[in-house]
């Protein structure tokens, strides 16, 4: 099994092709070099050549699959096609829909401004993002998280209020990155 590693983005061309506008990868048909028999080959190149690579779903809905035996995460490998290099950092998907690997829906990001940009969680009562109902006070608090930090942003009579200074808040510290619904 090859390591992440050794598969350079130099062999990923080889193996693959990127539609940047799509955002989908295509098997390339393979030379000998790459297998252990002729027939093999063959039957690679019959069957899996010109069709898309890395369709396999994860439970969060990223695309995934294996390339030379190595289990790889689709926006990574069209990252690395694309710019030449593996990403050094976390990528993040603008519309935070994991199975648009268009160029233009991926950006580095911190593992912090990752988790900035996320849809509100499914257990969220309030309806709105950073509000929650604090029953000592009959008010509604708005918290956000910054740096794995929870900053406490007051008590606020309706969950409108407490909602917009949680997107007030997220401009400031999360900038192009904060996601407020």
């Amino acid at each position: 099994m090859a390591k992440v590693d050794s598969i350079t983005p130099e062999i990923l061309r080889e193996q693959l092709s990127y539609d940047p506008d799509t955002g989908k990868l295509y098997w390339k048909p393979r030379g000998r070099e790459w297998f252990t028999s002729d027939r093999s080959c063959n039957s690679f190149n019959a069957r899996d050549a010109g069709t898309e690579a890395l369709t396999a779903s994860t439970k969060r809905g990223y695309k995934h699959g294996i390339v030379l035996g190595k289990q790889l995460l689709a926006h990574r490998v069209a990252w690395a096609i694309y710019y030449g290099e593996w990403p050094k950092m976390a990528i993040d998907h603008k519309n935070c829909k994991y199975s648009d690997n268009r160029i233009c829906n991926l950006r580095l990001a911190t593992d912090s401004e990752n988790a900035s940009n996320k849809f509100r969680y499914a257990n969220n009562t309030s309806g709105m993002k950073g509000a929650s109902w604090y029953k000592p006070l009959n008010k509604w608090a708005s918290k956000i998280r910054v740096n794995k930090k929870l900053i406490h942003l007051g008590y606020y009579d309706t969950v409108e209020e407490a909602h917009a200074m949680y997107c007030e808040a997220a401009k400031k510290y999360h900038g192009e990155f904060a996601r407020t619904e």
